[in-house]
């Protein structure tokens, strides 16, 4: 078997596209497109403090429930697509934060927001948040 080592790929008719031919043989899909660009594992209980992360500067605690993640590398707009998951102790549910893409959505900043579902009880810390984020960086 042979080893390819490589710094940089680079597509043959568009420097920036990559084609990699799918598992049926049948299809492609965009290297670039369908890389996750930033993703955070963070302990929000307590001190707030990052486990483990990519393409992350810093994490931002602005109360109960409520947590903005600091975007290294910014997206080129707000049409960037996220997932939010926390680990549930009784019936927490992850969402984005505010009512428009403005108040959770920024090129350099993701929000989001733990709220007690089965309670109504609001804003709750959660032990453990996760998010990823995918879209064209600038």
């Amino acid at each position: 078997m042979a080893t390819l080592k490589t710094n940089t790929l680079t597509g043959t008719s568009t420097a920036g596209s990559i084609a990699v031919t799918g598992e049926g043989n049948s299809t492609t899909t965009n290297l670039q497109q369908g890389l996750v660009k930033c993703w955070a594992k963070f302990d929000g209980e307590g001190t707030v403090a990052i486990n483990d992360s990519f393409n992350v500067g810093g994490l931002t605690d602005n109360g109960s429930g409520d947590y903005s993640i600091t975007i290294t590398n910014d997206f080129a707009s707000v049409s960037y697509a996220a997932v939010t998951d926390n680990e549930s102790h009784s019936g927490h549910v992850s969402a984005l934060y505010g009512e428009g893409d403005s108040d959770r959505y920024a090129t350099g900043i993701f929000r989001t927001y733990i709220f007690e579902a089965t309670s109504g009880s609001g804003a709750t810390d959660s032990n453990i948040v996760t998010n990823i984020l995918t879209g064209d960086l600038e």
